[in-house]
């Protein structure tokens, strides 16, 4: 069984050659592909760990996709060499792949995949699939409520009521962009709210004419910070802060970092380029009243509420070390949502 010692988590140039016999941490190697999005799923997932037992965390950049099915084939995965030998393999996006396998077959542990992989789910241990992907095959599994993230919610007494936070997206290959439309939103939520102090920020797909054009609408009670402005924490620390969050609906996994947040969460508007995986989860949302859409009648205001308890990063480590702490894993893992 897994201890509750204190956890550690270390860079590959900080570990020593081995591990020692009487350690009782769960060493865990997150392999990462450079991609913020998916190593804050990761660290999501180990943080949330960490917090039921004992982790030795070592990250491990894994470089070019390509040479983790060569070092598979040879049966070797040279990055692990001199490194504890893993518990358990975590890796998000689909340049890990090939290295989560060739890790495992040189060294052992379980795989931990945080998505649906394009290769047969059944080669990995465990994947972490969204609802939204109707994932249908025979691999062990656990279905998300979206993306998992690395937000901590915070109390409800740090958070300021007569503060929102407003999150851009951009042009997407799931959603049309509609800047007008979107600057109409803001400026119409932002005008009848004038008790209320917004502040807007944008991200890598916003376009510059955008912010031009907000900067241009001069609302007393709107504040700008784009992108360049902030930190990598910067949003993060905003959702701890801010009672309510509005979020463009091309930018999903800034909708599910707000409800993690345990903010209330409002949708500005934006078309579907059709019916995919994407749009069919923010109408889950919507449908179970997670979220909701502005509308320029105010109806929203009946259905603002923050979503108490939708931590999926803790949700999923939970299952995770059951499962893997069993006398059972030789049997499928299967766990819907209802």
């Amino acid at each position: 069984m897994l201890s509750t010692d204190q956890s550690i988590h270390s860079h590959a140039n900080d570990i020593p050659g081995t591990r020692t016999s009487g350690s009782n941490a769960l060493v865990v190697w997150r392999l990462l592909d450079g991609k913020p999005g998916h190593e804050h799923q990761s660290l999501g997932l180990v943080n949330a760990m960490q917090q039921r037992t004992a982790l030795h965390v070592i990250d491990l950049p894994v470089g070019h996709p390509g040479l983790g099915w060569l070092y598979l084939l040879g049966g070797v995965w040279p990055s692990g060499q001199a490194l504890p030998k893993p518990d358990m393999i975590v890796g998000a996006g689909h340049a890990t792949h090939g290295h989560m396998l060739a890790a495992k077959r040189a060294y052992g542990g379980k795989t931990v995949c945080m998505m649906q992989p394009s290769l047969p789910a059944e080669l990995f241990d465990v994947c972490l699939i969204p609802e939204h992907d109707e994932y249908r095959g025979y691999s062990s599994f656990i279905e998300t409520r979206g993306v998992i993230n690395h937000i901590q919610p915070a109390g409800a007494d740090k958070k300021d009521a007569h503060e929102v936070l407003i999150m851009i997206g951009g042009p997407s290959k799931h959603f049309h962009w509609d800047e007008l439309g979107v600057v109409a939103q803001v400026y119409d939520l932002v005008r009848k709210h004038t008790d209320v102090h917004f502040v807007l920020t944008t991200s890598r797909r916003t376009p510059g004419s955008f912010v031009s054009a907000m900067q241009r609408v001069r609302l007393p009670n709107l504040t700008i910070v784009p992108i360049a402005q902030t930190d990598k924490d910067w949003v993060q620390t905003k959702l701890t802060q801010v009672s309510t969050a509005w979020v463009t609906e091309d930018s999903v996994s800034m909708v599910y970092e707000a409800l993690t947040a345990q903010v209330a969460v409002g949708l500005i508007n934006l078309s579907a380029k059709k019916t995919g995986r994407v749009s069919r989860g923010i109408e889950k949302l919507i449908d179970r009243q997670l979220v909701t859409r502005y509308d320029p009648y105010g109806l929203y205001r009946q259905f603002m509420r923050p979503v108490l308890g939708f931590n999926e990063a803790s949700r999923c480590s939970e299952a995770l070390l059951a499962y893997f702490n069993g006398a059972y894993t030789n049997r499928r893992l299967v766990s819907r949502l209802s």
